[in-house]
């Protein structure tokens, strides 16, 4: 399951605050001999449940938003991995935002703006496909870039310096700090994957004519510069991962694995903001019954059954009074 530590070790993945990334250290492809393929389907689709139940407390709850922000090389899999992990959720309670090149008008605000009016209310699971970190990767391999930004400070691309870059990286760490502290469980993934992988999946792209649509030659030559964005990651993740904005590197080569990952550890960061239905008060409650006896009094004859238990409830109460049952036996 989704919460069993043997199978998925998430501290294994997580970057701690204050320490470097380490990108050639961390593997692509999954290391254990516990998991394959067939058996990582299988718990995903259970995990979807619980994540779906999850989600409909969280929604109900009203208290938490979760911001989900997915970032990677080109074909790592980050489109794939929202569509296996949400498809079970609530529509209506998830947003996913897709960020391209930012358009004029975004230009003319700050680079925060388009990424800040997509953050998740209350009870919202939002997801960006890439991210304001966009501005501190693609930006960073092409500073030019920063130019259509119209920052007063700069005025070429000599002026972007590291100090311009550690001063971005103080500016995400802060917003993200504050809408941590206002309720937003913010959760980054780096789907890590090998430059041979992502060869082998651009050549499968070409040769599979329902995946041409996938294929830019864009990919290609954003590939050429591979070093420089392994580089940007490893700077931006190193600097950016704190207590309230962790950074998860995921190995992506194997996709079975990467979203069963990051399905537990999305799971278990949510488990923590412990969502409830709310509870009634005893005068809302008696309404509730008043407005029973009401419909129930309009015809005679209608007929209605109170809801069953759920099955996982029922299964809890079975557990519980088995476990009650062998105490007062040994006693």
């Amino acid at each position: 399951m989704l919460t069993d530590e043997n199978l998925i070790k998430i501290e294994r993945y997580l970057v701690k605050p204050k320490n470097k990334a380490n990108l050639k250290k961390r593997a692509t492809s999954y290391q254990g001999d516990v998991l394959d393929k067939a058996t990582a389907a299988d718990l995903l689709e259970q995990g979807r449940a619980h994540l779906a139940e999850l989600q409909s407390k969280l929604y109900a709850h009203n208290k938490h938003g979760v911001l989900i922000i997915l970032q990677a090389m080109d074909a790592a899999g980050k489109d794939g991995t929202i569509k296996h992990i949400m498809s079970g959720l609530n529509p209506q309670g998830v947003k996913v935002h897709s960020f391209k090149a930012p358009s004029q008008n975004e230009l003319d605000h700050n680079y925060m703006w388009r990424h800040y009016i997509a953050l998740p209310a209350r009870g919202e699971i939002a997801i960006h496909n890439r991210s304001h970190y966009e501005n501190v990767l693609v930006t960073r391999v092409h500073p030019e870039y920063i130019l259509g930004e119209q920052l007063p400070q700069i005025n070429s691309v000599e002026d972007i310096d590291d100090k311009f870059w550690a001063a971005r990286y103080a500016q995400i760490n802060r917003m993200e700090q504050n809408i941590a502290e206002n309720g937003t469980l913010v959760l980054k993934f780096f789907l890590n994957v090998s430059k041979d992988e992502q060869k082998r999946r651009f050549l499968e792209r070409i040769d599979a004519p329902e995946k041409n649509w996938k294929f830019s030659m864009a990919d290609v030559r954003e590939r050429q510069h591979w070093d420089a964005y392994q580089a940007a990651y490893e700077a931006a993740i190193s600097a950016t991962s704190t207590t309230a904005a962790p950074w998860y590197v995921i190995p992506a080569d194997d996709k079975w694995f990467a979203r069963l990952a990051i399905a537990a550890i999305i799971y278990r960061r949510m488990a923590e903001l412990a969502p409830e239905y709310p509870t009634l008060s005893k005068e809302a409650q008696s309404q509730l019954q008043g407005a029973k006896a009401t419909l129930l009094a309009e015809d005679q004859n209608f007929e209605y059954s109170q809801p069953e238990e759920k099955k996982s409830d029922k299964a809890t109460a079975k557990a519980k009074e088995k476990k009650q049952g062998s105490k007062k036996a040994k006693k």
